[in-house]
């Protein structure tokens, strides 16, 4: 019989709209770590009500420069990243999270469904084309960015997909988002690792937050709070699969004679050419 499937994971949390050698400045930090989640904007910034042009070019291209040196930084760490970015897709700008594998380079990205309040001015509307269940060497992992998280209907497509590794790169600080982080932990029975900004400049300070979440809703590191540093989990992946025992939403627990959701993952241009 094997043994347990033990391995590190982390949450990195930094300000927003840093400048990538930010990030790569805590090699040191990651490396030991299978998987690493950074807060939602790191690169290219969270909206603030600027001029919308400096914000467009602060925003990053995927693939690009920036998501080249991530893509080393995963190589020479030995680190799955699951970065939050803002991704330039011709003249609109898209809440995204990327994932960098240590030997594949840029793997998958997850655009942001649905920005929130003030998000909407400035970012565009992913479809379901970018819905990706990754591989990696911590478990099979998907993204879901800020509150996402409160989306009943986006959280079953993802369980139904058998992700084991939530990461819920975010922009919320506030005190109820622990609760949201370990419901889906308990209702998904997964492991959730959440990245909160922290930075104390401008109008908007975010005070952190990361946090670990186990599969039955324990906190395994963190929160975070006032400050800015690297939380560490070990994990055992034998623990999802021993708490789906008593509880798996998109298998024994489903009802599919009543209730049923259809996921449409085509690709929603604005602009299609027929040939």
């Amino acid at each position: 019989m094997a043994g347990p499937r033990m391995t590190v994971v982390a949450a990195l949390q930094v300000g927003t709209g840093l400048p990538v050698e930010r990030i790569l400045a805590y090699e040191d930090e990651i490396r030991g770590a299978s998987l690493v989640v950074l807060p939602e904007a790191v690169l290219g910034g969270y909206p603030r009500g600027g001029p919308f042009v400096e914000y467009f070019r602060a925003s990053v291209t995927v693939p690009g420069p920036e998501t080249a040196a991530l893509a080393e930084l995963a190589a020479r760490t030995g680190a799955t990243l699951v970065v939050g970015v803002i991704e330039r897709d011709g003249s609109t700008l898209y809440s995204t999270a990327v994932f960098l594998d240590p030997h594949l380079g840029l793997v998958a990205k997850h655009r942001k469904l649905v920005p929130t309040a003030r998000e909407r001015l400035v970012w565009g509307r992913g479809d379901g084309s970018t819905l990706p269940a990754v591989p990696t060497a911590a478990g099979l992992a998907g993204a879901a960015i800020c509150w996402e998280n409160h989306m009943p209907l986006f959280r079953a497509a993802m369980y139904a997909k058998g992700v084991e590794i939530w990461c819920a790169p975010t922009a919320d600080d506030r005190e109820v988002w622990q609760a949201s982080m370990r419901h889906i932990a308990d209702e998904g029975r997964c492991f959730v690792i959440s990245a909160c900004p922290y930075e104390t400049s401008g109008d908007d300070p975010f005070r952190g937050g990361s946090v670990i979440v186990g599969p039955l809703g324990e906190v395994l590191a963190g929160p975070l709070r006032d400050a800015e540093g690297l939380i560490t989990a070990e994990i055992d992946l034998d623990d999802v699969v021993a708490a789906r025992h008593s509880l798996d939403v998109s298998g024994h627990y489903a009802r599919p004679d009543v209730f049923s959701l259809t996921v449409d993952e085509r690709p929603r241009d604005g602009v299609t050419f027929l040939r």
